[in-house]
C-alpha cells in the first residue's frame, strides 16, 4: 500500500512539535467561516436569481448536501492526521510524497489565485471610497500595507493570527446580519413564489456556480499542526461552520430575492447594496458596500493565517528546500513560509494575473477535494491515528462517504465540462491548464528527487 513510512510521519510530527497548538473550536470555526464567506456573497444572489429565479434556494440546498459529504471526509482525515498542511498532509500520509506534492500544487494554485484576486477587490473598494488613492503607485502602497500588516501579525504567533481572524470574521458578518435581520420584515412573499420545478440544466449550472462559494474549508485546515485536540476540534468546527454558513447564505438570498423580486438579476455588481436601499435607505447601501470591503479583508486575513502552512509542510517534508520549514526562534511561527507566501501573493496582485488563474483555481480546488476524499478512505482502511493514539472521528457506514463524495465531484466536473456554456468552456480550459501545471510540477519534483538521491549516494 503506498504511503508515508512510520519514520517519515514521526519525523514530520517532531518538526510540528516546535509549533504551538493554540487553535481551539471558536478560533478554527471562525477561521473556516471567514475563509468560506468571502466578498462573493455580496454579488452572488444576482447570479443565482438570473439562473433559477425564485427557486434559487434549491441550489444552496444541493450545494450544502455536497459539502456535507466533502467536509465529512475532511473531518475523518483531519482527526487522524494532525500534521500542519491540512488536505496536503492527509493526501501525503495516504498516498506518499509525490501525490501529496501534487495536492500541494493544486492547493497553491487555488489559494494564491484567490488571495491575489481578493486583495485586488479590497484595494478597488478602498479606491472607490477614496478616489484620491486611484493611482498605480497608491494601489501598490495599499497592497504592501495589507500584506505587510498581516505578515507582521502572523509571524508574531498563531494565537495573534487566529485572534485577528476571529475579530475580522465578526466585523464582516455584522453588515450581513443587519441585512438579514432588518430585511426579513420587508420580504414580499410573491417574490419567492415558484410553481415550476427548474430544469436539470438550470439547476446544474447554478450548483456548479455556487459550489465555489462554499469552498474555503481547506484553507482553514492548513494549520492542523497548531490545533488543540484535533480529533475533537476539527470535526466540531467543520460542521458548526458549515451550518452557520449555509443558514447565512440562504437567508441572504431570501431577503435579496424577497425585496427586489425579478429585478435582483439586474444588479449584478452590488445586489445586496441595492436590496438594502429598499428598507435601510442610503445608509444600508453604504453599510453593505463597506461590508464587501471588510469581507475581502477578512478572507485575506484568514488566508495569510492558513495558506503559508503548505509551504512550511512542503519544506518540512523535503519537497522544497528545508529552510522553508524554518520556525521563528522567539515566536515559534513558520516565518519564512509566511513571508514567502505573502511575497508571491503580492507579486500576483500587482501584475493582475488572477484573471488568468481564476478558472484554474476553481478546477484545482475540486481536483484537490477528489484526492482528499480518496485519501480519507485509505486512512480509515489503514487505521491511521494521531500521535496520541486516538482512533479519530468515526461513525457507522463511514467508508461509504468518501465514495459518495468522489461521485459528487466527478458529476460536478463532468456536468460543467459537458455544458456548451461559458461555464463549460471555462471548465475545459481549466482542466487543460491544470494538466499542464501538474506535468511541469512533476518534472521539477522528479529532478529534485534525483538530485537528492545522488547527494545521499555520494555521502
Amino acid at each position: 500500500m503506498p504511503g508515508e513510512s512510520t519514520a517519515e510521519i514521526q519525523q514530520a510530527e517532531r518538526v510540528d512539535h516546535q509549533l504551538i497548538r493554540g487553535i481551539g473550536i471558536p478560533a478554527l470555526t471562525a477561521n473556516i467561516i471567514s475563509s468560506t464567506i468571502g466578498a462573493g456573497i455580496f454579488v452572488l444572489p444576482a447570479a443565482m436569481a438570473k439562473t433559477l429565479g425564485p427557486a434559487a434556494p434549491l441550489a444552496f440546498i444541493c450545494c450544502a448536501i455536497a459539502m456535507v459529504l466533502f467536509v465529512t471526509c475532511f473531518a475523518i482525515a483531519g482527526s487522524r492526521v494532525s500534521l500542519t498542511g491540512g488536505l496536503y498532509a492527509y493526501v501525503e500520509v495516504a498516498f506518499g510524497r509525490y501525490i501529496g506534492f501534487l495536492a500541494g500544487v493544486l492547493y497553491g494554485l487555488t489559494a494564491l489565485g484567490a488571495v491575489a484576486g481578493v486583495v485586488n477587490v479590497l484595494v478597488n473598494s478602498i479606491v472607490i471610497a477614496v478616489p484620491l488613492l486611484d493611482s498605480v503607485g497608491m494601489r501598490i502602497v495599499l497592497m504592501i500595507l495589507v500584506y505587510g500588516s498581516l505578515v507582521a501579525i502572523n509571524v508574531r504567533g498563531v494565537r495573534g493570527g487566529a485572534g485577528a481572524v476571529t475579530v475580522v470574521t465578526f466585523a464582516k458578518l455584522i453588515p450581513l446580519l443587519v441585512f438579514v435581520c432588518a430585511g426579513i420584515f420587508f420580504i414580499h412573499p410573491a417574490n419567492l413564489t415558484w410553481t415550476v420545478w427548474p430544469g436539470s440544466k438550470s439547476l446544474g449550472d447554478a450548483v456548479i456556480l455556487l459550489i465555489f462559494a462554499f469552498v474555503g474549508i481547506e484553507v482553514a485546515l492548513m494549520p492542523s499542526g497548531e490545533v488543540k485536540n484535533p480529533a475533537r476540534t476539527i470535526p466540531r468546527s467543520i460542521y458548526l461552520a458549515l451550518v452557520i454558513t449555509t443558514i447565512i447564505y440562504m437567508m441572504i438570498q431570501l431577503v435579496a430575492q424577497g425585496t427586489l423580486g425579478a429585478d435582483l438579476a439586474n444588479y449584478k455588481d452590488a445586489p445586496l447594496a441595492e436590496s438594502a436601499v429598499k428598507f435601510l435607505g442610503n445608509v444600508g447601501r453604504t453599510l453593505l458596500l463597506a461590508g464587501a470591503a471588510i469581507s475581502a479583508f477578512g478572507f485575506v486575513t484568514s488566508d495569510i493565517l492558513s495558506s503559508p502552512r503548505i509551504i512550511f509542510a512542503l519544506g518540512r517534508d523535503g519537497v522544497l528546500p528545508r529552510w522553508f520549514a524554518h520556525v521563528h526562534r522567539r515566536y515559534r511561527s513558520p516565518d519564512v513560509a509566511i513571508i514567502t507566501y505573502a511575497v508571491i501573493g503580492f507579486a500576483l496582485s500587482i501584475t493582475g494575473t488572477f484573471e488568468q488563474l481564476a478558472v484554474l483555481s476553481n478546477v484545482a480546488v475540486l481536483l484537490m477535494y477528489l484526492l482528499c476524499c480518496a485519501a480519507c478512505w485509505f486512512l480509515v482502511q489503514r487505521d491511521i491515528r494521531t500521535e496520541s493514539g486516538e482512533a479519530g472521528f468515526s461513525f457507522p457506514a463511514m467508508k461509504i462517504v468518501p465514495a459518495l463524495a468522489i461521485a459528487a465531484i466527478i458529476w460536478i466536473l463532468g456536468q460543467a465540462a459537458l455544458n456548451e456554456t461559458s461555464i463549460g468552456n471555462d471548465t475545459r480550459a481549466g482542466l487543460r491548464l491544470a494538466a499542464v501545471v501538474l506535468a511541469i510540477a512533476s518534472v521539477l519534483y522528479f529532478v529534485r528527487t534525483s538530485i537528492e538521491r545522488s547527494k545521499r549516494a555520494n555521502a
